[in-house]
């Protein structure tokens, strides 16, 4: 471990960066990390869903794809959860999720019907710069 720390949030003790609990107070710090919210890992069956929550919070993934079995038998809630999780965690790290990305599509959508002078995703503060500067919106590109 060369230098590479991180405070524990909940004792402020030093930890190695990729450290899932604290030696210290023996906290659960990993789920707190947004970087490690990805569905792209390589134990993913479905759409990574189960794969992200035990990676993010250091479960076994078969016991968080258990758990999804045993909360469809529950009020038929494991689906519905799945899909939120689905909807709400990015595929890869930092990346949107496919809930900003329809959001995001939504918002262009809307301003070409206004008829606003407004390259997509300018509403999000989305880089733009694969744009055409000569592009006109709804010229024969858009």
């Amino acid at each position: 471990m060369e230098g590479k720390t991180r405070k524990c949030p909940y004792c402020a003790e030093e930890i190695a960066a990729e450290a899932v609990r604290c030696p210290y107070c023996r906290s659960r710090v990993a789920a707190l990390d947004p970087a490690r919210w990805y569905r792209d890992h390589p134990g993913r069956r479905l759409a990574g869903v189960a794969a992200a929550i035990g990676h993010a919070m250091a479960l076994p993934v078969s016991g968080v794809r258990l758990g999804f079995v045993v909360l469809t038998f529950i009020h038929l809630i494991g689906p519905l959860l799945y899909g939120a999780l689905w909807l709400i965690v990015p595929f890869t790290p930092q990346g949107p999720s496919l809930l900003e990305r329809g959001l995001a599509r939504g918002q262009d959508w809307v301003a070409r019907l206004r008829g606003q002078d407004r390259p997509p995703s300018a509403a999000n503060g989305a880089d733009r710069s694969d744009l055409d500067a000569g592009a006109v919106p709804g010229g024969p590109l858009a």
